[in-house]
């Protein structure tokens, strides 16, 4: 899951950006309402964290934007004003939710993650797929009923995996979606983190790769082959 933050007040921001990957979420962090139409126009976001109030286009602008662009993406609003009226005002514009300041982190990750899964309602809370079971809120991973320990940038791949249903992701993808923006593109760190996985998952191998196109969970017999290292 890829959320953007917008947020001009750079402790705060910076806070939830840390927040959210401790919780294998990646971020993106926009202190003004240019740089957050800039990032929403080239990414695709699973969830928008909008401060009402930012420069240059508010964050109500960037709001507008994101629902007459069809995007669909997700709008949780952060405010200092608990108003009812303030609240009324922000559901108007296209929030789906709202949380007002100052917040426990918790309750962010619950409510970014529970939007998340909201546009997406194909996806069960808990995803299963082969022998794999993949617990995003309480970020678990499970193999044949057995606890599998990860570390938050395995678990976000594999999530992106396990969310494909069996189909193929390519590197460029599992980029977009389990990085963030300073991600390079040329990196080899997709392959490592696959080869990484693997091994936490152990035999037989469940994460294929596909040449050419890119991995899958496979759903059918898991390979032992040695080839799919070279993934």
């Amino acid at each position: 899951m890829r959320v953007l933050i917008v947020e001009d007040e750079p402790d705060l921001a910076a806070a939830v950006r840390d927040g959210l990957r401790l919780e294998a979420i990646a971020a993106d962090v926009a202190h003004d309402g240019d740089s957050a139409l800039e990032l929403l126009s080239i990414n695709s976001y699973a969830v928008a964290v909008l401060d009402r109030d930012v420069p240059g286009p508010s964050g109500d602008d960037v709001a507008r934007w994101i629902v007459d662009s069809g995007s669909r993406t997700p709008i949780l609003m952060l405010t200092a004003a608990d108003r009812l009226d303030d609240k009324a005002s922000g559901f108007e514009l296209g929030a789906d939710d709202y949380l007002t300041k100052p917040f426990a982190m918790r309750e962010l990750v619950l409510r970014v993650r529970a939007l998340g899964r909201r546009a997406a309602p194909h996806t069960p809370p808990t995803l299963e797929l082969a022998d794999l079971r993949l617990d995003p809120f309480r970020r678990e991973v499970f193999r044949g009923g057995r606890y599998v320990a990860v570390t938050r940038k395995q678990f976000a791949v594999l999530e992106v995996l396990m969310a494909a249903g069996g189909g193929v992701v390519s590197a460029e993808q599992l980029l977009a979606q389990a990085w963030d923006e300073n991600a390079d593109p040329f990196t080899n760190a997709v392959r490592i983190t696959i080869s990484q996985l693997r091994k936490r998952l152990g035999e037989p191998w469940l994460i294929g790769t596909v040449p050419g196109a890119g991995y899958r969970i496979e759903t059918g017999e898991p390979a032992r082959s040695a080839e799919v290292e070279g993934g």
